[in-house]
């Protein structure tokens, strides 16, 4: 068996490590995936489904040269979300984003592991001024994307048949 080897560079904020996806993710993934939670980034996914986020997660980095990160929990060491740049064959450009799961919502993470992400994609991949594609009634995403600062760039916007919004991010100074 062969073994792929990527450089995926692991980032700590406060209370986070952003690090690569692994094969242990899968549990957290596949809760995520079957949560109420997923309403506003395509709806609930089968465990295959899943197993499909996590693999296409990996090839992001292959592909891309960037992705997603998964936000592991640094007092617990358990998987909080994910954040990263995606880049989809079906995208206007590369977007921020960000998914957090069950019980750790609510406490800042999200804004905390963007701006690691966002900056680490303007300073090391010369991504920027990046876009989130937020749903037009996703609150908590649109208030997320504000306090980033970011700003409405578009509002009729679709995406794989969803209306969206795109978010325009600040560039970040190098």
């Amino acid at each position: 068996m062969t073994t792929l080897t990527i450089d995926i560079p692991v980032l700590e904020t406060e209370r986070l490590f952003l690090r690569e996806p692994r094969l242990s993710d899968l549990d957290a993934i596949v809760a995520f995936g079957m949560s109420d939670r997923t309403e506003f980034v395509g709806g609930k996914l089968e465990p295959w489904q899943s197993w499909n986020v996590l693999n296409a997660a990996i090839g992001h980095w292959i592909n891309r040269g960037f992705g997603w990160w998964v936000l592991e929990d640094k007092a617990t060491g358990a998987v909080a979300g994910r954040a990263g740049i995606g880049y989809h064959l079906d995208w206007p450009e590369p977007e921020l984003g960000w998914h957090i799961y069950d019980g750790f919502e609510g406490k800042g993470l999200a804004y905390e592991a963007a701006l690691a992400a966002r900056d680490h994609a303007n300073r090391h991949f010369g991504l920027g001024p990046l876009i989130s594609l937020i749903a037009h009634g996703n609150t908590r995403s649109r208030r997320l994307a504000e306090r980033l600062g970011a700003k409405i760039e578009t509002e009729d916007f679709q995406i794989r048949g969803t209306p969206c919004m795109i978010y325009r991010h600040p560039q970040v100074a190098v």
